[in-house]
């Protein structure tokens, strides 16, 4: 970026900063905030690791966030993975990643413990600032730090997110149907998963339900 200081032109180039984190006495964690570089993802993940061997980290903790189709009425989706564990997302996706992916799967190449959080937000709200998910990645990751984090102000600012959900979605009788739609997909999901072993019968139950919801939705197009 180029900028005017005390009235001579300036270039600011990006940077990678670590801050160092006491949580408690027994917790430290170091964070890694930058901007995902253009090129040689490689050397940048390599040179982070060789940084975090300095330090004496041992485990990795990756988190990233990413347009989806979801409600902005429920709890937005967190896939969570770690070294042991695949997420959902993990093992359908094929496609593009960015940095975090690609940091993780180095780092477990070269036997780190890992973990990978990732938030799903709302695409048709667009913007790039979304405390929602932000607090529900900072709880997640408190839990596998297996501590307390202060949450400073994103309740807050996670109510207020809601409520210009709200107002968007309410100025439009289509977005707000859409909403809908994806509310009733989101709840069916989530019912799927709470009846998974619960037998066949309830399961066919569910299946009807999901197509009868999809041929509904297929007649609104």
């Amino acid at each position: 970026m180029v900028c005017h200081v005390t009235g001579r032109r300036r270039i600011l180039w990006p940077q990678t900063t670590f801050f160092a984190i006491d949580i408690n006495p027994e917790t430290r964690i170091y964070a890694q905030i930058a901007p995902e570089p253009n090129y040689r993802w490689i050397d940048y993940c390599r040179t982070s690791l060789r940084i975090a061997e300095e330090f004496e980290v041992t485990d990795i903790v990756t988190l990233g966030s990413m347009f989806a189709e979801c409600p902005h009425t429920r709890p937005l989706p967190l896939d969570v993975s770690d070294s042991h564990k695949q997420c959902e997302m993990d093992r359908e996706f094929d496609g593009p990643v960015g940095i975090p992916t690609v940091l993780d799967a180095i780092a477990q190449e070269e036997n780190f413990s890992t973990a990978s959080i990732w938030s799903s937000i709302p695409q048709y709200l667009g913007g790039d600032d979304c405390a929602q998910a932000t607090l529900q990645m900072l709880d997640r990751l408190a839990f596998i730090l297996g501590t307390e984090l202060d949450k400073g102000n994103l309740p807050v600012k996670a109510a207020q997110w809601k409520h210009q959900a709200e107002d968007i979605t309410d100025s439009s009788e289509d977005l707000g149907e859409y909403v809908r739609h994806l509310e009733h997909e989101y709840d069916l999901k989530a019912q799927a998963k709470a009846i998974a072993g619960e037998g066949a019968p309830r399961a066919e139950q569910l299946v009807k339900e999901a197509e009868e919801f999809l041929k509904d939705m297929g007649n609104c197009m």
